[in-house]
This record gives structure tokens, C-alpha cells and sequence, in this order.
């Protein structure tokens, strides 16, 4: 390139960022419990499975000149097909569709440009060019983003139909609130909690790329309630889940609460008093500027709409958008008749325009939250228009919406969330006031619209934590700026602090971008409806902290442009924490900050951690037994789980290169010898592998040969030394549970006739698997755990003419079957776990109280066949939110998940961890102080267990030779 062009030239590095949860995550929580068919082609979390492009992340200073006298979008395509040896794209024309143009009033330019495949859309892959328009002249002065330029997809292979890959999807996301457990039938909502709707096919840029079918799931947990809306893309050819990211993007993660604050100092604003002052609006109605109180004791104005028809006031502000050319409004509604769950995405016909008899605003509308969020929404808006001359939360003056009041389900509900098109506020509690009562809580939902319409953040991962901590930056820009809080003020960098009634601003306070948080905090956390979309809010810090460190230095008026031009004119939609730095210090550059100034913005990202290689330096106090398995665990039980048995382990692990399917692979517990691989490299995936440390047994799931829509689930078996593996036993329908114990193999799958899920087993040699018989024709049996010739399991149905659930035990030898309790209805139940003496499992049933669930125990052998045991009751100050557990003779570890409560109080205790007890239920301490998810824990002997971790950002399969008790 010719040398008088200063150029800097930034490559895509491998890191843990969304293009690398792609590749990490194809199978989020593999499970072969599901009628989801076989993942054709899973990818792993390794740098050899980022998609490979020659196309640089980030090209800055350039000068090169392009055609000013067409539309921009043209002109930028136009620049990159002249530059193919710098960019790399065959054919912009055809393969960049313009998604976005912006131009500035002082001539800037940004073109986003998202890349399609084949006429396919590319999952977050999008290009921007940066150009100056002025004097008749156009110049490209940069580039940055996302294009893969080494995909290679068949995208007219045979595909699902739609209505298959809802049904997949859907069935995904409802395997995933099972959390590892099983849902009885008559869990509130029953099985049309869900819904799914098509959005089309995509390319997942990962590996070679994977054509994929996108789907959005909504509805409700069916043992919950809460509400879900998850972007779902499943494999186009197989229904596989392969990657998924939240659909709404909230203030909290999901339930969370932090401490409580009473309110603060009163908002510096001028009091409007009793007077009112009107002007008429083009439609006739008259625009009034009215007066409220705020739920802080402060009089603010308010610009209302008087109703001609009934000469009531509305909360309907035509003022602020007079001048532009939509003449749109900010209004604001009363949502109080509807639930939180019934609002994304929709417009429910109760919710009614907040109205007032006169223009001073009374008391009711106080209380209720409306006339913070009214007179919020106006300061946000001003903020944006008078700041960047940006025009509303789109740039092109849509309309601000506000609900305000929804609750859960007719209780209170603590939390607010952009739905999209909406702000939607909940109605706070006892402590909490209306979560539109503080004015960084308004600004962070009405920052995320402007988040969509400009870098649109998957929100997943690094990319959903970036979009979380731009959220916070602008919303803390817009509170302290309004009320002239000093960034000096140690409580200036709280989120939410002034929601409170009675508690300090530290206390009510969900985040604080002065916490301090580095990539040494950043905590591995699974993709998916339950895990906080990969750590969207707990990881916000690390980049927003960054950011706040910045304005702390250089002032306001400067960092918040250079966020500002970050975020419009150099992030894109896949950005993790790295190429977030990379666009701040180019967006300061192009500012013209250099020297000391540009030192300061590297140093703030230095200080939080956020430099080349982060990732690697991320460590485990366990031991690895094998690393990168190529998925992110969501709950124990699903079909990527590992197994235990007479000192070896198996686990499913994928190719290195992300491109084959799962295999097995075994290895020993101790560490000695190599890992190797059992299963056959025959195209299929091989899941849901068990040992008993004599072989090891599996479920591989393969398409029917000339029928794509169907499939095989044959049970396969090997010895662990080595050998040739064989098939036990085909299935004609999902399987649910495969279980090894000597020489006895047991499982659980659908009845194809009946539809109804039936436990079998084979005992020694035997080729035809024998049936564990029902207590009635039409209940359902699943779930099964074999140890020393007995078949433990879950029964759902009728018993006596009543329905309930309960865990049976059936003696192959003696034909008997054991009824371990008297049946029930809980909300949710876990496999069965049995030791030489007893049986455990975990039972819920009350979600009224934080999600706890109690370790129940069934000791063997008794006068009366089983002595069933509450060995930590629910109802216990003992009790813990377990949903996953394993057992020897002297410990039990349960996967404990934190309640939601509590979920911040300690960010290595803010994922799931594993607590071991002893049998009678005493507390034995923590296996591992690792901050990363641990579950799928599977004992060896003793105390002793091995469990998946996220600590490195990847999955590993580790072990530790002694618990570590307590950590620090």
C-alpha cells in the first residue's frame, strides 16, 4: 500500500468473545433426552475453531478518496471492492447488504454493511466503513468489524422445515428449564408454556460456518413462570441446538435484587409550582407543560397532552420531538393490569395511557412510578439530542414508549427491560420503589434501543457484556450529569442506587462501575435461558469500570464522546472485550486525543485486564483431566455430561477443529496413560456416555439412510482398554438415560406406539432388553440409575387413582419393585442417584422459596424395604437451590445454584459451585474454589469427584485429589 498512508491494521484475535462462543457453544446443553435430532457437525471452544478471515478487524487513518456524488452506502461498497488486497471481500455488491447509514453535522459518515453468504445472513457479521463528507469531497478515514471470508456452506442442502426447528427449538429451551431434572406433567404452565416463531435461516460464522434455522422462543418456565424469550438457532439440517443469546435485555439478571437505598439527594430542578403553560401541537391537541413529584420528594415539569374529548391530561410529551421532522411523542402507560411475562414483544389491550384531571399531577401517579418514568424519558432524550444530536433511541425519531407498573404475576417485580420497541418498568416492593424511580435505570433500558440501532450487541457473552456495560456508562452519564453529582462522589458510579426506601445507596445498588472488577473476576458462565446469557451482567463491570476510569480522567465532555464514536461508528455486533478496547482507542484517536490523553484510555483498559491474551491467563486450582470438550454446561444430566466408575472417566468431546461430531473419550482418574477416543468416527454423535470402569457405554444418534427427518439412537458399548465397540440396542426414539453398572446396562426412552417414556435394561449377554414394569399401562417411567443389579428411577402417573410422581427401585433378580416414598406432586425432580446402601435425590416442591429443593435419601435394606429420609429438608435453614447431585458411601456433593438474592454478594459464589456433605447431610465444605461454573459432577471414591469447569473461558474436565473445604 502506498506508503503515505498511515494505516493501523488490527487482525481478529482469538479469544473467548461471541465469534468464539459460537465455536464454543454449537451445543449448548447437548442432550439426548430431547427429540432435538444429532448435531451433524458440533464446534469446539479451541482457536482452531474461529472462523478463519483475511479481512482485518480494524483499519484506522486512512485517507483514501471515494465518489461523493452517490449514496454513501455505495461509495463504501465501492471502497472495499477497490481494495480486495487489504479487505479481502470478492464482491461487496453482492455480498454486503447496508443495514444502517448515519451522517453527522459535521460530515461524518458510517456505513454498516452486513454480510450475507450465498444470499444467507451471517450471524453478526457486519463491516462498517467510516468516511467524511464535507465540500463536495467523500474520504474513507476507517473500517472495523466482522467478515468471514472462509466460510463454505451448502446452502441448498435438503433443511428442516420451519415448524421442525420451532419444535426443536422449542423442546431445547424446555430441556434447559429441566434443568438436568425432570418436569412432571402438571408443572404450572404444562408443556405449552413455550412457543417458538421462525425468523429464518442464518450462517453461524464458526468452523467452515453451519447453516443454521434462527428461532425465537417466548413464553414461560413451566415450573417458574418466569417469562423467556431466547433467540434459539438450531442446525438446519439436524434441529440441533447450536448457539443461543437473550432476547431481552434487562436492568438485573433475571431475579436478581441487590442491597436497598433510600433515596438521595433531591434532582436539581427547576419547581414548576402550580403553573402550566400551553402551546397547541399540529394535530390540535394542546401541548401543556405541567408539574409532578418525583418518588425522591422533587417537583419536576412535565410535558403533558390535554385531551380535547374528555379534558383529561395525558403523560404524552409532543414537545420534545416538535422540531423534528417525525413529530413523534414520549408517552407513557399504565401497565399495572398486566403481567411482565405477557408485555415483550407485544402490546397487551389493557395497558391505557397514564392520564391526570389537571396539569399538577397528583399523588397517584407518584406513587405508581409514572411520573419518574415520564420526566426521565424527556432527560434521556435531551441527553441524546443535546449531547450527539442523535434523534431519539433509532437516530430517526421513533417514538419512547413507556410501561410502567407490570407485574409478576400479580406480585411485585423488580426489574425493567427493553423489549425492542418499549421500555417496560416494574412495580418495585417493599423496599424497592418503581424501577423507573432512578434516572440511571431509565437510561440504561432507553441506552440499550440505542445500542440496537447502532453496534446491535449480541447479547451473549463478551458481546451481551459490553452491550450491559454501555447500558450502565450512558446510564450513569445521564444521572450524574442531570443532577450534578460529581465524578469525585464515591457513590457516583452505582447503578440503581436511588431505588430504595430505607437502605444506603452501597446497599440498594445492583452494580457499581468503581468495583474494581478485572479480567481476573471474569467469571465463565454457560450460555442459555438460565445462566445470565453467558454473564452479560456479572462480567459489565470489567468493561464498564474501564470506561467510568476514562471519564474519571478525562472528564465527562470528552470520554462520552469517545464512547459515543465507539459505539456509532466502530463496534459491531460479534465485539468482545478486545475489540471493545481496540474501537475506544481508535474512537479517541479520530478524536484527535493523543499522547498522555491516549495513554490514559490503553491504561484504564490495562488496569481492568482487558489486553491480548486475557483469556489464557484465567486459571483452575483442580486438575485437568481433558480440556475443551467443546460445549458450555448448563445442568447435570444432559447427554455432554461425564461419567465415573472403577477409576476411569468418559465424556463427549469434539473434533480440535470444531468440524466432527462428538465423540467419547476415556481416561483414567489418576491421570495416568492418555486419553483416547472409543467411539467410531462413523458421523455420528456419540453422547451420553457412562462407565463403570469396565467399559463404557453410549447413545450414538444418526440419521436413517434416505429419511432425514428420522433417526437412530443405537446404545453402544466398548471396554475402556481398548477394543471394538458394538451395538447393545437400537431405539427407535429419543433416549433419556443410559445408565452402566456390572454387566447390567439400563436406559429410558419414548415408546413409539404408547408415546410414553419406558425404563429397560440389559443383564449380562442378553440381546433383548427387558421392560421395568409400571404400576399402570399409562404411567411413565424415566431417568434410571443401575447399581448392583437394582434399577432406580422416576415414575410419573397414576397410583391408586391418584396422581403423583415418585422413585421406585426394581431388584432384577427378585422381579420386586420398592417404592422409595409415597408419590407427590413436586415441581421438579432429579435422577436418582444410588450408593451401596441408599438412594439420593433432589426434590422441589415449593418455588416460592428462592428455588431450594431438598436432598432426600432412601436407605436400603430396611425391615420395611426403604427408610426414606429428609436429609436436608427444603423448609431447613440447611436447604440449598441444588439441581444436580452424585454420592459415595461417605459424601454427598450436590451442584448448588445460588439464589438470585444472594447472587451478587459473592462473585465466586455467583454460579453454580460444588458442595459436598456427608450422608447424614452434615456440610463438608466446597470441592473447588475455581470461580468458573462447576457441575456435572461425577464421584469416584470418597470425597473425591470430577466435574465440568468454565473457569478458562473453555470447558474442562477436572478433578482435584482433595476438596477444598473452604475458600477465601
Amino acid at each position: 500500500m502506498p506508503s503515505h498512508i498511515r494505516q493501523r491494521v488490527v487482525r481478529r484475535r482469538g479469544h473467548a468473545g461471541p465469534v468464539a462462543l459460537l465455536a464454543a457453544t454449537v451445543l449448548l446443553a447437548v442432550n439426548v433426552t430431547s427429540p432435538a435430532h444429532a448435531a451433524a457437525s458440533p464446534v469446539v471452544g479451541s482457536d482452531a475453531a474461529e472462523p478463519a478471515t483475511d479481512t482485518p478487524a480494524l483499519v484506522d487513518g486512512l485517507a483514501d478518496a471515494v465518489d461523493a456524488s452517490v449514496p454513501a452506502a455505495t461509495a463504501a461498497r465501492t471502497h472495499l471492492a477497490g481494495h480486495k488486497d487489504r479487505y479481502h471481500i470478492p464482491s461487496p455488491d453482492r455480498d454486503l447488504v447496508a443495514d444502517a447509514v448515519t451522517a453527522d453535522a459535521d460530515g461524518a459518515e458510517t456505513v454498516r454493511l452486513d454480510q450475507k453468504y450465498r444470499g444467507v445472513p451471517v450471524l453478526g457479521a457486519q463491516y462498517v466503513v467510516r468516511m467524511t463528507h464535507k465540500n463536495g469531497k467523500r474520504t474513507v478515514t476507517g473500517t472495523s468489524g466482522s467478515y468471514f471470508t472462509d466460510l463454505d456452506v451448502d446452502t441448498v442442502q435438503e433443511t428442516l422445515t420451519a415448524k421442525t426447528a420451532v419444535d426443536d427449538a422449542v423442546q431445547h429451551v424446555r430441556n434447559e428449564l429441566a434443568r438436568g431434572g425432570y418436569l412432571p406433567s402438571h408443572a404450572k404452565n404444562g408443556t405449552d408454556a413455550l412457543s417458538g416463531a421462525d425468523r429464518g435461516l442464518t450462517i453461524l460464522p464458526t468452523g467452515r460456518g453451519v447453516l443454521a434455522r434462527h428461532v425465537t422462543v417466548r413464553g414461560s418456565d413451566p415450573a417458574t413462570g418466569a417469562p423467556v424469550v431466547q433467540e434459539v438457532y438450531v442446525d438446519a439440517g439436524t434441529g440441533m441446538a447450536l448457539f443461543e443469546s437473550g432476547g431481552l435485555p434487562t436492568f438485573a439478571a433475571p431475579g436478581q435484587t441487590a442491597g436497598a437505598r433510600p433515596s438521595g439527594t433531591p434532582v436539581k430542578q427547576s419547581k414548576a409550582g402550580r403553573s402550566a403553560s400551553a402551546s397547541t401541537s399540529e394535530d390540535g391537541s394542546a401541548s401543556v407543560t405541567g408539574s409532578g413529584t418525583l418518588l425522591n420528594g422533587s417537583t419536576v415539569p412535565l410535558h403533558l397532552t390535554k385531551d380535547d374529548a374528555t379534558g383529561t391530561y395525558l403523560l404524552r410529551d409532543t414537545a420534545h420531538m416538535a422540531d423534528t421532522a417525525q413529530h413523534n411523542v414520549i408517552q407513557t402507560w399504565d401497565a399495572s393490569s398486566v403481567w411482565y411475562q405477557d408485555v415483550s414483544g407485544q402490546w397487551p389491550n389493557t395497558v391505557v395511557p397514564f392520564t391526570s384531571p389537571i396539569p399538577q399531577v397528583g399523588s397517584d401517579l407518584t406513587d405508581s412510578g409514572a411520573v419518574d418514568a415520564h420526566w426521565a424519558a424527556g432527560k434521556v432524550y435531551e441527553f441524546y439530542r443535546d449531547t450527539f444530536q442523535r434523534n431519539s433511541l433509532d437516530g430517526q425519531g421513533m417514538a419512547i414508549n413507556s410501561l410502567v407498573g407490570v407485574t409478576d404475576y400479580g406480585s411485585p417485580f423488580v426489574n425493567a427491560f427493553w423489549d425492542h420497541t418499549k421500555m417496560v418498568y416494574g412495580t418495585g416492593d417493599g423496599e424497592y420503589r418503581s424501577l423507573a424511580s432512578d434516572l440511571d435505570v431509565v437510561g440504561h433500558e432507553m441506552t440499550h434501543g440505542a445500542v440496537e440501532h447502532t453496534a446491535n450487541l449480541v447479547y451473549s457473552g463478551q458481546s451481551g457484556a459490553m452491550n450491559e456495560a454501555l447500558a450502565d456508562y450512558f446510564g450513569n452519564v445521564i444521572d450524574v450529569t442531570v443532577n450534578h453529582t460529581p465524578m469525585s462522589d464515591p457513590d457516583a458510579g452505582l447503578i440503581g442506587g436511588d431505588l430504595c426506601r430505607t437502605r444506603t445507596p452501597r446497599e440498594c445498588a445492583f452494580r457499581d462501575l468503581n468495583d474494581g472488577a478485572t479480567t481476573a473476576h471474569f467469571l465463565g458462565v454457560p450460555l442459555g435461558v438460565s445462566g445470565d446469557n453467558g454473564g452479560v451482567h456479572l462480567n459489565s463491570t470489567i468493561f464498564s469500570g474501564a470506561l467510568w476510569d476514562i471519564r474519571e480522567s478525562l472528564g465527562g465532555a470528552l470520554a462520552d464522546k469517545i464512547v459515543y464514536r465507539a459505539l456509532t461508528s466502530y463496534i459491531t455486533p460479534l465485539d468482545g472485550f478486545d475489540e471493545g478496547r481496540d474501537a475506544v482507542v481508535a474512537a479517541a484517536r479520530s478524536l484527535g486525543v493523543k499522547d498522555g490523553r491516549l495513554d490514559v484510555v490503553k491504561g484504564a483498559f490495562d488496569a481492568h485486564g482487558i489486553v491480548p491474551g486475557w483469556e489464557k491467563s484465567l486459571g483452575l486450582d483442580s486438575n485437568v483431566l481433558l480440556g475443551r470438550l467443546g460445549t458450555l454446561p448448563q445442568y447435570v444430566g444432559t447427554g455432554n455430561a461425564p461419567s465415573a466408575g472403577g477409576g476411569w472417566w468418559a465424556v463427549p468431546k469434539s473434533s480440535p477443529d470444531g468440524v466432527d461430531p462428538y465423540a467419547v473419550w476415556v481416561g483414567r482418574i489418576d491421570g495416568k496413560g492418555r486419553p483416547r477416543q472409543v467411539s467410531p468416527d462413523d458421523g455420528r454423535s456419540h453422547m451420553s456416555a457412562v462407565t463403570d470402569g469396565k467399559r463404557v457405554v453410549w447413545v450414538a444418534v444418526g440419521n436413517v439412510p434416505d429419511d432425514p427427518w428420522s433417526h437412530t439412537y443405537d446404545i453402544m458399548s466398548a471396554p475402556v482398554q481398548g477394543g471394538k465397540p458394538k451395538t447393545l440396542f437400537s431405539a427407535p426414539s429419543e433416549v433419556t438415560g443410559v445408565s452402566v453398572d456390572g454387566g447390567t446396562v439400563a436406559w429410558s426412552y419414548r415408546d413409539p406406539a404408547s408415546g410414553l417414556l419406558r425404563v429397560y435394561y440389559l443383564k449380562g449377554g442378553a440381546t433383548i432388553p427387558q421392560q421395568v414394569p409400571m404400576a399402570r399401562d399409562h404411567n411413565q417411567a424415566s431417568q434410571p440409575l443401575v447399581k448392583n443389579g437394582r434399577v432406580a428411577y422416576i415414575q410419573d402417573g397414576l397410583f391408586d387413582g391418584t396422581y403423583g410422581v415418585r422413585i421406585e427401585m426394581y431388584d432384577i433378580a427378585t422381579g420386586m419393585t420398592t417404592a422409595l416414598g409415597v408419590p407427590s406432586q413436586p415441581e421438579w425432580i432429579s435422577a436418582p442417584f444410588m450408593t451401596s446402601s441408599d438412594v439420593y435425590w433432589l426434590i422441589d416442591t415449593d418455588y416460592t422459596d428462592q428455588d431450594q429443593t431438598t436432598l432426600r435419601r432412601a436407605r436400603l435394606g430396611g425391615p420395611d424395604g426403604a427408610l426414606v429420609t429428609d436429609v436436608i429438608p427444603e423448609k431447613s435453614d440447611r436447604a440449598t437451590p441444588a439441581y444436580g447431585l452424585t454420592a459415595t458411601d461417605s459424601a454427598v456433593t450436590l451442584t448448588v445454584y445460588p439464589a438470585w438474592g444472594q447472587i451478587f454478594d459473592d462473585p465466586n459464589d455467583s454460579l453454580a459451585k460444588l458442595y459436598q456433605f456427608t450422608p447424614d447431610g452434615a456440610p463438608l465444605g466446597r470441592v473447588s474454589c475455581s470461580v468458573g461454573q462447576q457441575s456435572n459432577a461425577a464421584a469416584d471414591t470418597g470425597s473425591r469427584v470430577l466435574w465440568m469447569d468454565t473457569t478458562t473461558t473453555d470447558t474442562d474436565l477436572v478433578t482435584r485429589n482433595h476438596p477444598a473445604g473452604t475458600c477465601a
